[in-house]
């Protein structure tokens, strides 16, 4: 692979630490207390899901996140911030990939109606892709410093 300044995999990792780097975007400009203290976050999500046109989305909210919505908030947000952590420190990285892929997909289903969201998990969701398939913990990474999933 020839490649311009930086090798494939420095490449690769640039592409996770940016991804990581989003991840941790989306819990900064959370309102934290919105979400655990008034239920802003689920609040929204409910509605969403209340009115979506597929059956499957409205009963899963109904039956998953419904009865817990203090525990669903704490989840979500602190999900984000343990995925950036990992993507940029480089840490468990196929499980931070995947974990991240699953979320940018339930997003994806749950505002599947919102075209201003579904560029953002669209493409968060690709670059887990690309970067998961390519390994791209080879490099700046704290897997590839203690020898992890190579």
């Amino acid at each position: 692979m020839r490649t311009i300044w930086l090798s494939g995999a420095e490449w690769l990792a640039v592409l996770r630490i940016g991804l990581g780097l989003w991840w941790l975007e989306s819990w900064r400009h959370k309102d934290r207390k919105g979400w655990f203290e008034r239920g802003t976050g689920i609040a929204w999500a409910a509605d969403v899901a209340g009115r979506h046109r597929w059956g499957v989305v409205r009963t899963g909210f109904r039956r998953v996140v419904e009865p817990r919505p203090k525990l669903i908030a704490y989840v979500v947000v602190y999900a984000e911030l343990a995925l950036g952590l990992g993507l940029v420190a480089g840490f468990l990285t196929p499980v931070a990939l995947v974990a991240g892929l699953l979320l940018n997909l339930l997003y994806l289903t749950l505002m599947i109606h919102d075209w201003a969201e579904q560029g953002q998990n669209a493409m968060m969701a690709l670059i887990s892709l690309v970067a998961l398939f390519a390994m791209g913990w080879q490099v700046w990474s704290l897997d590839a410093a203690f020898g992890l999933f190579l």
